[in-house]
């Protein structure tokens, strides 16, 4: 046992610790999750269910509330992030490369929304949507959604817009392309990784919000959130398990395809202010 420890050295051997407890801390509640989501019979203290069956998977999707909630859930997030590429594209782009006053303070204000505890806020905007007639409505919850995720669709493309040198734009428009153009072949192909992981971060982020679509959107609008909570205390735990890995799934799927758009380098720039 010396001669290991000489041989690998015992800082070698504190970080395989570290990474071993790191990867029981992270995927031991995802393991539980999924043999729970599996699971026809598991009795404490058995270490492996006595059953395994999938009348779960088949007890949720029969349930109306959830099922729907699903489907709305996707369909918002959906939307959320279509509209956000809409409008926030235009506005990264200007932020990049026109230099106007105030430029800054105006991109620095899209973190406001999530530099103050998100309840406060969207009670203030609650009340503004219950003049608006806005309260228990699809467009108002689609805008408290988008309010929420301004902030990743505008600094991230905008940092992707300026790591596009200027000197290949010019290029193109010496050679004779038109503004449009060397936007459409040479700018927005560069950018696109950047666009794509906001686009993917807005959509998750849209997905997983509660709170807001709780003030605005409750009765009519329930989202997989919001009924993940009646679950918890509703429903049995081999049915919150299911619920959790269908709300879980995309997450981690549209996160690994996130990371081979783009690197770790590249997304932190997104949130420097130049």
């Amino acid at each position: 046992m010396r001669w290991f420890v000489k041989a690998v050295g015992p800082r070698k051997i504190f970080e395989f610790v570290l990474l071993i407890v790191f990867v029981i801390f992270f995927l031991g509640p995802l393991l539980n999750l999924a043999i729970l989501a599996f699971t026809g019979k598991w009795n404490y203290p058995d270490v492996i269910p006595h059953e395994w069956s999938l009348k779960w998977w088949k007890f949720v999707f029969q349930q109306e509330d959830i099922a729907k909630s699903i489907g709305l859930s996707f369909v918002i997030a959906s939307i959320v992030t279509a509209l956000s590429i809409v409008l926030c594209i235009p506005a990264a782009y200007a932020f990049a490369r026109i230099r106007f006053p105030l430029s800054r303070f105006f991109l620095f204000s899209f973190l406001l929304t999530h530099a103050f505890p998100k309840m406060g806020l969207y009670v203030s905007i609650a009340v503004l949507f219950f003049k608006l007639g806005l309260m228990n409505t699809l467009p108002g919850v689609v805008l408290i959604h988008i309010i929420n995720v301004l902030m990743f669709m505008t600094w991230i493309p905008t940092a992707a817009f300026r790591n596009v040198h200027t000197a290949q734009e010019e290029s193109a428009r010496d050679v004779g392309a038109s503004p449009l153009r060397v936007f459409r072949t040479i700018t927005l192909p560069l950018a696109m990784p950047g666009i794509l992981v906001a686009s993917i971060f807005t959509f998750l982020n849209s997905l997983d919000e509660a709170q807001g679509t709780f003030l605005v959107g409750i009765p009519n609008y329930k989202t997989m959130p919001i009924v993940m909570y009646s679950i918890v205390s509703d429903y049995p735990a081999y049915a919150g398990a299911v619920f959790s890995i269908i709300l879980t799934a995309p997450t981690i799927i549209l996160l690994l395809a996130a990371q081979r758009f783009v690197s770790a380098d590249v997304l932190s720039s997104g949130f420097q202010i130049k």
